[in-house]
């Protein structure tokens, strides 16, 4: 994978290791291993996604504050001030996480407490990789663990640590995160799909065959440089595919995808237009995230076609850039940015991460305010990692997230309260639509508004977010007062 950085140990890691070593001397893991090998998988997890040092010895060290007798001061002299904050950091998440209600009662304000957290630990969002890697290798060795501590621990991964993962964009990551847990957390269902997707992939590995030599011979021809690779869908996200399908496998036309990977975008469009010289392709099936990226920052084309002997069949074409982005994510920034993110958060900045990845700059502000003593509403509070969010379009262009369920006047509220109170229609994607219709993913919103236009209580009807809902209460309550204050002067 492009941006490890597996290689020779620093002097600084190899000191790190020594201490780890030293401090966890006697100690086993439930698997019977030295507890030493644990930290030491979690540093080449850390490597792997291409981490700066700093990180890398957190990770050797992240036990130790917890477990052993070394103190964070003594690491702060060994190592520096960059080390023992994030090593303090993991400290606290895992101090905060054994507080948290079992995961079977899990209740809103439990994760209100998480994200209280991670917004404390916003300060440094390497606190979380670190965790996630911690989390990744705990997963990987959890058969050690009696079943009601595998299930609890598997239960909360896919609550919590895989949507987080899922938000980062740390793709390849979320993907075994959310297998390996929905393995212990239902086994039976776990079996079933993945020898559903391995009886497909079977079936279909020869027609496969036939169509990656159809693209070989298509793309040589135009000599475009490419890497071609078959990817089949994770048995988690099988999972809750067929939830919204009714259990039907031939609706689910992604199980198996041929991914392309190009040097540039140009070739990306090229790429699509020789498929679809090739393949019929599904109305509706053609989706442009190059030019309108996921919510999370993921960018790639996908197109599904049907082949000359009808098999359906999806293609995923993008750079290699975007395609080391798709699998690790924010871990991926740090490996193209690495020197830049790094020096931004020894200053405590962090506004040179990707625009997607910007709500991260949210946690820091809040902990900011935290840290003054200043009340902080989550329910105000845009990020919200447990719930699915759209972003959607002004006609200028300018993208407004909103959470999945809001309508117009959501929009027109999230855009200004002025706005909100005159409207008199809306158009969607160019068309005159309805003030109850429910926004989608990418739509591009036309607010029309009237200055003789007045608020009405029927709007609560057609508001989906709260701060809408107190937008229109607000306007309400100040025109009642109006009203009253005139009344009684005309009495007079």
């Amino acid at each position: 994978m492009v941006g490890q950085k597996l290689g020779k140990d620093s002097d600084r890691v190899k000191r790190a290791i020594e201490v780890a070593k030293k401090a966890h001397e006697g100690q086993s893991r439930k698997t019977g291993e030295p507890y030493i090998v644990h930290p030491l998988a979690v540093k080449k997890i850390l490597e792997e996604w291409g981490m700066d040092e700093d990180t890398i010895i957190a990770g050797v060290l992240h036990d130790t504050v917890e477990d052993t007798d070394l103190t964070l001061e003594e690491i702060r002299k060994e190592f520096g001030e960059q080390i023992a904050f994030l090593v303090d950091g993991v400290t606290k998440l895992s101090t905060a996480r054994s507080g948290m209600r079992d995961i079977d009662t899990y209740l809103p304000a439990t994760k209100d407490n998480f994200l209280r957290l991670l917004i404390a630990l916003g300060d440094d969002i390497r606190v979380l990789i670190i965790k996630l890697a911690d989390r990744l290798h705990n997963l990987r060795t959890l058969s050690a663990l009696p079943p009601d501590k595998q299930k609890k621990i598997a239960r909360e991964t896919l609550e919590v640590f895989a949507p987080l993962a899922d938000r980062l964009n740390m793709g390849q990551l979320r993907v075994e995160l959310a297998d390996l847990s929905f393995k212990y957390v239902n086994p039976r269902r776990f079996e079933e799909l993945k020898n559903m997707i391995e009886k497909y992939y079977k079936s279909a590995e020869k027609s496969l065959k036939k169509i990656e030599n159809e693209i070989t011979t298509a793309l040589k021809k135009e000599k475009i440089k490419y890497k071609l690779s078959g990817r089949v869908k994770s048995v988690y996200s099988l999972h809750k595919k067929l939830a919204k399908h009714n259990q039907n496998i031939n609706e689910i036309y992604d199980l198996v995808a041929l991914r392309i990977i190009v040097n540039d975008v140009t070739d990306c469009y090229l790429v699509l237009g020789i498929i679809h010289s090739l393949y019929t392709p599904m109305e509706g099936r053609i989706k442009d995230y190059i030019a309108i990226p996921k919510q999370n920052g993921y960018q790639s084309l996908h197109t599904t076609v049907i082949t000359k002997d009808k098999r359906v069949v999806e293609f995923q074409i993008r750079t290699n850039e975007m395609h080391e982005y798709a699998e690790r994510g924010l871990a991926a920034s740090f490996y193209y940015n690495e020197q830049k993110l790094t020096e931004n958060y020894k200053k405590g900045k962090i506004e040179h991460l990707p625009t997607n990845l910007l709500w991260i700059s949210e946690l820091q502000m809040t902990a900011a305010r935290l840290r003054e003593g200043k009340k902080v509403d989550l329910k105000k509070l845009k990020l919200n990692l447990f719930a699915d969010k759209i972003f959607v379009y002004t006609p200028k262009g300018d993208i407004i997230d909103l959470p999945k369920g809001a309508m117009p006047l959501d929009f027109a509220y999230k855009l200004h309260s002025e706005i909100g109170d005159h409207v008199v229609g809306v158009k969607i994607n160019g068309k005159m639509s309805n003030l109850n219709k429910r926004l989608e993913q990418n739509d591009i919103v036309e607010i029309l508004t009237s200055k003789n236009q007045t608020p009405k209580s029927s709007w609560f009807d057609k508001i989906f977010t709260r701060h809408a809902k107190q937008k229109l209460s607000h306007r309400l309550n100040a025109e009642n007062r109006l009203e009253e204050t005139s009344s009684k002067k005309h009495k007079k």
